[in-house]
């Protein structure tokens, strides 16, 4: 794939636009970012990724938001890139470094496993603004309290409710993403256990707001689902777009299964990533 190629590729709903950029020599700024991924004017995509030179790894996978913000990690991503890179290089195992760790994938019968790494908990680690029980936050907006906070790469407060169907969480998401208490702002998760294998998950974004699927959000909502023993260390988790398998194995590891789907593959048009030009201003 050349500079201005791309792939578009999902994972139960949970859609990325992937450029190869390994040769070096495709710049991108914040409102080339915003363009390709404006669903009205670009391309359209929850996430824009990436693909650099490693020297831990097979590859760099960089991950930008569509506001242009740019995440640590991205656990359905990263599945649809390490599909790319097996088929390129013809094996089921592929390493690749993300800005959080260095994530190990393999390709089996259900699909893509993710070595999602260790969950951290630890209020600076989530990062916190202050010290804090990570396992039952002061924090409350209207029916969501007292949520979990896990770092899986990147922040998520999980919040526990009895139905996931009857919270607004495209009117909460914003402000508890924004919220003072996360000085790197947060994913906001709302989880329903419907057994200790099952559980029903919506996550707002940072960056991108409601998404179809989250793999970082479905990873952080079974280890705090877990940590309140509300659940066994493996569920399935149930999301707008379909069904992720994750696992905390006794190594401290999250393991997450799931597909990596080819939707299409294009060029950008020269258009897409032209320099921004400055409006033109007519004195009167």
């Amino acid at each position: 794939m050349d500079e201005l190629g791309f792939h578009k590729m999902h994972s139960l709903g949970n859609d990325f636009v992937i450029l190869d950029r390994r040769s070096g020599k495709l710049s991108l700024d914040t409102a080339q970012i915003q363009r390709i991924a404006d669903r009205r004017r670009g391309i359209g995509c929850d996430q824009l990724l990436s693909l650099e030179p490693s020297q831990r790894a097979d590859l760099f996978m960089r991950v930008y938001n569509p506001d242009g913000s740019e995440a640590q990690a991205c656990g359905n991503g990263t599945r649809c890139v390490a599909r790319l890179l097996m088929e390129e290089v013809l094996t089921n195992r592929v390493r690749i470094e993300t800005r959080a760790d260095v994530l190990a994938v393999t390709a089996g019968i259900q699909g893509y496993t993710v070595d999602m790494g260790r969950p951290r908990a630890g209020w600076d680690e989530i990062p916190l603004a202050r010290a804090m029980d990570t396992q039952a936050l002061d924090l409350t907006l209207g029916p969501l309290a007292r949520p979990v906070a896990v770092n899986m790469g990147n922040p998520h407060a999980v919040f526990f409710v009895d139905d996931v169907e009857a919270i607004a969480l495209e009117q909460l998401g914003p402000e508890l993403e924004h919220h003072p208490l996360f000085p790197e702002r947060a994913n906001i998760g709302v989880a329903e256990v419907r057994d200790r294998r099952t559980i029903r998950l919506r996550v707002w974004e940072r960056g991108a707001g409601l998404t179809m699927a989250c793999g970082s959000g479905a990873c952080a909502a079974l280890v705090a689902a877990a940590r309140r023993d509300l659940t066994d260390r493996a569920a399935d988790l149930l999301l707008d777009g379909g069904t992720l398998k994750i696992a905390w194995n006794q190594a401290d590891r999250v393991l997450m299964t799931g597909p990596a789907s080819h939707s299409y593959s294009g060029r950008l048009h020269p258009e897409m990533i032209a320099p921004a030009v400055e409006p033109l201003v007519v004195s009167p």
